[in-house]
């Protein structure tokens, strides 16, 4: 019953903030934060808990749900899922502190909506059945929809709107394809299930399974963002409050990129092999791509934003590479990107809530003026280009040695995307705290709150670019299952 309550808990905490709110804002803030330190120790101590000898998941709870329809509440955790809630509860912790001034309007309403998000990305990387699974999916989207409609910046509408027809098409290409995976099964079993194990090695024909496997792609594709289908995530990140895009930069796009892992390459892997070289010069092209548009950002929020196409465009190469190595370095580069772009957001939505602009063109000179920002910005965005000893130089570069044995056009293609993280990141800081001071009014810098946040954030990335073992040997045995069902 674990993996319920780590469901449920912030479900409930959702509602209690947002009625307590009518009596205190600051009860609706320690109700969050408590909520997700409660959810994040349980999800400690189930670190390091051995599977069981009959099966290879450290926790599950299976009970029928709708019976007649094949369709149970069927929730289990392995090592990835493990890593993706830690993932999470860190980051839920981070939104919730790091908009604790920020946010001053319907305070109630904001935590339980930042909370509700929080519990259907639970479900997302706990739910082995793909109707649960894509009920959690579509959960985490209406209140992460609310949090940029209601408390977002002057286009939020606009942006709410536009991530919502995105994320709505995606997935309704991913339900087709679970129904039309479903039916096969029970056309050569006959038996109606839509359970994971039950679904692994469902015969089909070769036409059928690239269709299947192209919903679901176009359906994590979406969340990834997968380049062609990015156009909602600048948009959606730059109206969002920094609480919003420290969630869709940091849970949400991983979301993506765990349902390739989980469903796409086990469900379909004789597709996924003939996919594979298309789909990794996608990823090498959004490389290059977001790079680039990154650079020819004035808005700050919109340039960490195209980083994040950028740096997701690594998942995808690495994903569709079919090595051990590259999927390594996929795992890695879903944390590393969590916390060095969330801690970006962070800084930029502080930055801009202070400056109340996010244009560059605004700033310049605030390293005298904010110099412990200043400090944080340079070591984030030395995180993010991948400096070494960074977990960031970990993960791209193991993705690129497992894309080398794979195809080597497409990871050399890919490593001019480093150049262009190192050019895009120098000028960043260049243009924002360095150069001709812009004004001279005062401006607060981080207070002791917000440089606790960026010092766990920056911890965890200069811990996982020196000793990345306890995550790698985590994630192994799962890397290795899905490896040996693919034959990469």
């Amino acid at each position: 019953m674990i993996l319920l309550a780590i469901v449920l808990i912030p479900l409930v905490a959702g509602l209690a903030a947002w009625i307590a709110a009518a009596f205190s804002t600051r009860a609706a803030r320690w109700i969050a934060s408590l909520a997700l330190l409660v959810d994040l120790g349980m999800v400690l101590g189930l670190w390091g808990r051995k599977a069981p000898a009959s099966g290879h998941w450290l926790a599950e709870l299976d009970r029928p749900w709708l019976p007649s329809f094949g369709i149970h509440l069927h929730l289990a955790v392995d090592g990835l899922g493990l890593v993706m809630l830690l993932l999470t509860f860190v980051l839920g912790l981070v939104a919730v502190v790091g908009s604790w001034s920020e946010i001053t309007e319907r305070v109630g309403l904001f935590h339980a909506n930042l909370l509700w998000v929080i519990a259907g990305v639970c479900g997302v990387f706990l739910a082995v059945d793909l109707i649960v699974f894509y009920v959690a999916w579509e959960a985490m989207l209406i209140p992460m929809v609310l949090l940029i409609a209601i408390w977002g910046a002057e286009r939020r509408t606009a942006a709410a709107v536009k991530f919502l027809i995105f994320t709505q098409a995606g997935s309704l290409a991913m339900l087709l394809a679970i129904l039309g995976l479903a039916f096969q099964h029970r056309a050569v079993s006959g038996q109606l299930s839509f359970a994971l194990d039950d679904l692994l090695h469902t015969p089909m024909s070769p036409v059928m399974a690239g269709w299947l496997l192209a919903g679901f792609v176009v359906g994590f594709g979406v969340k990834l963002p997968v380049l062609g289908l990015h156009s909602w995530l600048p948009d959606a990140h730059t109206q969002a409050p920094t609480a919003g895009s420290v969630l869709l930069a940091g849970l949400l796009l991983k979301t993506g990129a765990y349902g390739l892992l989980r469903f796409a390459l086990p469900l379909f892997p004789e597709a996924a092999r003939r996919a594979a070289p298309w789909l990794m010069a996608l990823g090498a092209a959004g490389i290059l791509y977001g790079a680039l548009l990154a650079f020819a950002q004035t808005d700050i929020k919109r340039l960490v934003a195209y980083t994040s196409v950028s740096h997701m465009g690594f998942v995808l190469l690495g994903v569709f590479a079919l090595d051990p190595i590259a999927l390594q370095g996929v795992v890695v580069q879903m944390v590393a990107h969590g916390f060095a772009t969330g801690a970006l957001f962070l800084l930029a939505g502080t930055l801009a809530h202070r400056l109340h602009s996010r244009e560059m063109g605004a700033m310049g000179g605030l390293w005298t003026r904010v110099p412990r920002m200043g400090a944080a910005a340079m070591f984030f965005a030395m995180a993010s280009l991948g400096l070494p000893g960074m977990a960031s130089f970990v993960a791209e570069l193991l993705v690129l040695l497992g894309a080398w044995q794979a195809w080597p056009p497409a990871a050399a293609v890919a490593a001019l995307g480093l150049v262009a993280a190192t050019v895009y990141s120098l000028w960043l800081i260049q243009k924002v705290f360095h150069g001709e001071p812009q004004g001279d009014e005062p401006i607060a810098d981080l207070d002791t709150r917000e440089v606790a946040l960026v010092a766990v954030m920056g911890a965890v990335l200069v811990w996982l670019g020196l000793y990345p073992i306890p995550l790698l040997a985590g994630v192994a045995p799962v890397l290795h299952q899905v490896l040996s069902v693919v034959g990469g």
